[in-house]
């Protein structure tokens, strides 16, 4: 319930104020090409989003590199079956189903990491790594939100061909396009 309610938050779909409660808000217009503005960042107060950002390059392209290989057929089915949920929301302007799906894509990932240490250090960022994938939503260019289901498409490929280089060059890749999304070049 909590995570539902800090995406609709961060989506624009609600509004929380201190000592009066939450209310419903209008979406977020999504951008015409140029960065939009993001919702404020929860965590400013321990980091800033574009440190989160760079962990993220790092952190995940490694996590991606180090679970090729090891994901079942049934995991990378999961994958595909996230990447489609995030295109038919879009479509649909679900915009909570499509962050559920992308989150879900990414977690499966994780899942598969080799690495119990990794694993874990993303345990301990996974709120501010969620946040950065949730913020973009509401300002992402609807061009850009199809350059992302194909660079996922991407990660499925090389995570099938159990090429982990490639896995990190896509992760890579993908976060840093994210990122850009933002208004933000790590």
């Amino acid at each position: 319930m909590r995570e539902a309610l800090l995406t609709l938050e961060t989506l624009g779909l609600l509004k929380t104020e201190a000592g009066r409660g939450t209310f419903v808000s209008g979406p977020a217009a999504p951008s015409s090409g140029a960065p939009g503005h993001m919702a404020p960042w929860r965590y400013s107060d321990s980091y800033s989003v574009f440190d989160v950002f760079q962990t993220r390059i790092l952190l995940e392209g490694e996590i991606a590199r180090l679970a090729a290989g090891r994901l079942t057929q049934l995991q990378l089915d999961k994958m595909e079956q996230a990447t489609r949920t995030m295109e038919e929301c879009w479509a649909s302007q679900d915009l909570l189903a499509n962050v559920e799906a992308d989150l879900e894509f990414h977690a499966a990932i994780v899942s598969a990491c080799s690495n119990a240490m990794l694993k874990a250090l993303y345990q301990t960022v996974r709120d501010q790594v969620t946040e950065t994938q949730r913020q973009p939503i509401p300002i992402t260019d609807p061009e850009r939100m199809r350059d992302s289901i194909a660079e996922h498409r991407k990660i499925i490929r090389a995570l099938r061909a159990n090429d982990g280089a490639q896995a990190k060059h896509e992760m890579e890749a993908h976060i840093r396009n994210t990122a850009r999304c933002a208004g933000l070049e790590p």
